[in-house]
């Protein structure tokens, strides 16, 4: 199974707890091998913005809404999130560019530990306030995920995993891949969204059956312009 996600997108993260569940039904669950792949939500965004209005400020700028609605949406994402076990503290959220982060999920993945820097990363974004374009706070969040935080400086010197992180993206452009979290499996079978566990389960078992179709479910995405 390959996911396409961003950091910094909370329906990914809820998408994440739900994929985890669907594979934990299965009647083998350590067959199923998960690749997490990069997306950029914000690929201009400067490594770390400034916090010069509250993320329902920054939401209510791109819905181009009132902030109140915006922060209506912020609670049904929290209240969402709370129901499959995770904290998100908005108020806490330091946005920024992803890019870095996902260099070092390619590292994570070639060192063995991508799950474990994927669930530290994301918790870090969306629980702890830290800032995923600070190439400091990134060396120590994957020291404490299992890399070598040294390593991880001296990639983040370098243009190590950039051109992995554009071939991902290059290749959720060419699946027509828009919005994620977006989950592709056996190279057949696409789920949009943020899908409930039994639609990712039903995926999953389809998967593995092998089924003669090719099917799509669609859910809640975050996309360059937003979450829906």
């Amino acid at each position: 199974m390959q996911v396409w996600s961003d950091l910094a997108c909370p329906w990914c993260y809820v998408g994440k707890r739900r994929l985890e569940a669907a594979i934990a039904r299965m009647p083998e669950p350590d067959a199923v091998q998960v690749v997490w792949r990069s997306f950029e939500l914000d690929p201009g965004a400067p490594a770390v913005q400034p916090a010069e209005a509250s993320y329902a400020e920054r939401l209510a700028r791109k819905y181009g809404t009132a902030v109140e609605q915006a922060e209506a949406m912020i609670a049904r994402m929290t209240s969402v999130a709370a129901a499959d076990g995770l904290s998100f503290r908005f108020d806490r959220v330091r946005p920024g560019n992803t890019f870095d982060a996902h260099r070092v999920l390619h590292l994570a993945r070639e060192r063995g530990v991508q799950p474990e820097v994927k669930e530290r990363l994301l918790r870090a974004y969306m629980t702890e306030g830290e800032a995923l374009g600070d190439r400091e706070a990134l060396a120590r969040l994957g020291g404490e995920a299992g890399l070598d935080a040294d390593e991880v400086r001296r990639v983040l010197a370098s243009g190590a995993y950039a051109a992995e992180v554009r071939a991902d993206e290059a290749e959720a452009q060419r699946l027509g891949i828009h919005a994620v979290p977006f989950f592709v499996l056996a190279d057949r079978y696409g789920v949009a969204g943020a899908q409930p566990v039994e639609v990712l389960s039903q995926a999953l078992r389809q998967a593995w059956e092998d089924a003669p179709r090719d099917e799509v479910a669609e859910g809640a995405v975050c996309g360059p312009d937003g979450c829906s």
